[in-house]
């Protein structure tokens, strides 16, 4: 199940979170591909973002609206009459989710059951991919990989969110959406780097905000190890999985695991000192000494499923992954026309070569 432009070429494709740092990547290269593209997301959440970095108020329609606002969806759908709806809206962050408890929950569950209900209404539907994260397991603290089988769960709020949208998706799978001819799968991806990313309390957007500002990096949980892997990496596989789902969706319609091999595991200080190699600059981090939210300290994806029967693996290793992360952003701060930036580095990433 290899990518193949030719399937997306003219397709109609609804994204929610298409403002978003996943969203945006997946919309430039949605477009690159041909697909006929409608947007669904409230406005980029973050000043800049890479809606604003790469001109994507130019190229692609849609909506900014609510995915609480089950009207609002409802006619989305009905208008633009999609035959693929791939849905990334989400409220995304741990640490918020601790804060705002409720609006996580709204956001990710009911935000997702109006999604379904407005397919059930929408004919034209053909293929659901929903994303949630390689947090909503039960995570035991395990020194070997989840896969797709185990339990679910979650300490935090986001987390317990997710899981609740893998319960929830497989309900109307079995319930609804299969007996219409609607495949609907779930993917899981780990934590996803890669340029354009300015959101609050993630580990690349704050340490290059703080060392573009000269100040020192703190660093909440250094000893946490997570599969890191660059945001292209599990947009091929999301592609490569919608594509299945149309072609045979007894076979696809399921969950998915989109991680890294094992290279790409790696612990907070890690992370922070293999990019201090490549920062141009003055690079200084410490660790917070005050108490912090939980979040589990070992998590890794078994994605064992993905590569034999998609035929999808990670094509950027870690150290690919942070250069070409870092190169994006280096290019944003030079002034240079982003767009291009980013589809050339969707090219080259297609491509299966390394930079």
């Amino acid at each position: 199940m290899a990518l193949n432009p030719a399937f997306w070429a003219g397709r109609r494709v609804l994204l929610t979170g298409h403002t978003g740092f996943k969203g945006g990547w997946l919309a430039v290269w949605l477009r690159q591909l041909g697909a006929e593209l409608r947007g669904f997301a409230l406005p980029a959440a973050t000043t800049p973002s890479l809606w604003q970095a790469a001109q994507l108020q130019q190229q692609i329609a849609g909506d900014f609206a609510d995915i609480r606002d089950a009207s609002a969806l409802a006619r989305a759908l009905k208008d633009f009459q999609p035959e693929v709806v791939l849905h990334l809206a989400a409220q995304p962050l741990v640490r918020e989710s601790y804060r705002a408890p409720g609006d996580t929950y709204a956001t990710n569950v009911m935000g997702t059951l109006n999604l379904l209900e407005a397919v059930r209404a929408t004919p034209s539907v053909r293929a659901v991919l929903v994303v949630t994260t390689d947090k909503c397991y039960d995570n035991r603290e395990w020194p070997w990989p989840y896969r797709e089988q185990d339990a679910l769960g979650g300490f935090d709020p986001y987390s317990s969110s997710k899981a609740c949208v893998e319960l929830l998706c497989a309900s109307y799978r079995d319930s609804f959406l299969r007996t219409t001819g609607v495949a609907l799968a779930t993917a899981r991806a780990g934590n996803v780097l890669g340029g354009g990313d300015w959101s609050a309390e993630r580990l690349l957007p704050d340490i290059l905000r703080a060392w573009e500002d000269g100040q020192e990096v703190i660093l909440r949980y250094p000893d946490a190890t997570r599969p890191w892997q660059h945001v292209l990496d599990p947009l091929m596989g999301y592609l490569q999985l919608a594509q299945g789902l149309l072609t045979d969706a007894e076979r696809y319609a399921a969950a998915w695991n989109f991680g890294p091999d094992s290279a790409g595991l790696a612990s907070v200080g890690e992370i922070v000192r293999r990019l201090a190699e490549r920062w141009p600059g003055e690079a200084r981090w410490s660790v917070a000494g005050d108490a912090q939210p939980h979040e589990a300290g070992l998590l890794a994806l078994d994605s064992s499923k993905a590569r034999q029967m998609l035929g999808w693996s990670p094509r950027w290793s870690l150290d690919d992954t942070l250069k070409q992360t870092l190169d994006w952003h280096l290019a944003w701060r030079a002034g240079r026309d982003m767009n291009i930036v980013t589809r050339e580095q969707i090219a080259v990433h297609q491509g299966g070569s390394h930079e």
